[in-house]
């Protein structure tokens, strides 16, 4: 299996099993970024989620065999009693949604919230504006996002689940910030403790601006205080 890593889990070793969360509000297009991304498919009548999902891609960053396992869940309120379960062991989330209704992008903080309280305080979190592909209805402007996502110390792209722009690119992102937390953890432990958050990923953030822009492989970015 060469780079980037197929569809399949071909009797492949596997050197490392992320888990990834997906959060926000409903109808943003978590499960069809979930499906782009884990079968390269995209269903225009796809159902409401009930309750939990998930699926697996095992992908290839550095030589290393990654199998991404992607928790999606409803986003309605009556079923976030599946919640300390569900981020249970999460490593990454995907923070989404939909740049076309305001109302899904003003519930970002209180679903961050949510994720915070319940998951690992060092995961990898990517904030997503799904639906590019309905440019000419968008409600929630890159810049508001880009400054939220800084201000948060978040990735942050830009998708469209139905052209399949940028999915493959947030995955990888989330992953490999992961790879590489877990292959330096102990450097980033000792770093922040003067100022009273130990092991904290705040001097990590990495925005891409905005659709086709390319991650850099290797960020230099570490040392700057926000």
């Amino acid at each position: 299996m060469a780079s980037g890593g197929g569809y399949g889990d071909a009797n492949q070793k596997i050197d490392y099993v992320f888990k990834i969360v997906l959060i926000g509000d409903s109808a943003v297009g978590k499960s069809q970024i979930l499906s782009r991304f884990a079968r390269n498919e995209f269903s225009l009548d796809s159902k409401a989620t009930i309750g939990v999902e998930f699926q697996t891609r095992t992908v290839v960053i550095e030589h290393k065999s990654v199998k991404a396992q992607i928790w999606d869940t409803a986003g309605q309120e009556r079923y976030r009693a599946v919640t300390s379960a569900y981020y249970r062991g999460a490593v990454g989330a995907m923070l989404v949604y939909d740049i076309t209704k305001r109302q899904t992008f003003d519930h970002i903080p209180r679903w961050l919230e949510e994720l915070r309280s319940h998951a690992d305080k060092n995961i990898v979190i990517i904030l997503i504006g799904n639906k590019t592909d309905l440019e000419d209805q968008r409600a929630v402007p890159t810049e508001d996002a880009k400054e939220f996502a800084e201000k948060e110390g978040l990735f942050f792209l830009e998708t469209s689940a139905l052209e399949a722009t940028n999915v493959e690119i947030a995955f990888l992102t989330i992953l490999t910030e992961i790879f590489n937390i877990v292959n330096k953890k102990n450097l980033v432990a000792t770093e922040d403790q003067s100022n009273g958050n130990p092991a904290s990923l705040s001097g990590k953030k990495i925005i891409i601006p905005g659709p086709a822009q390319v991650i850099p492989a290797k960020s230099n970015m570490c040392c700057k205080s926000s």
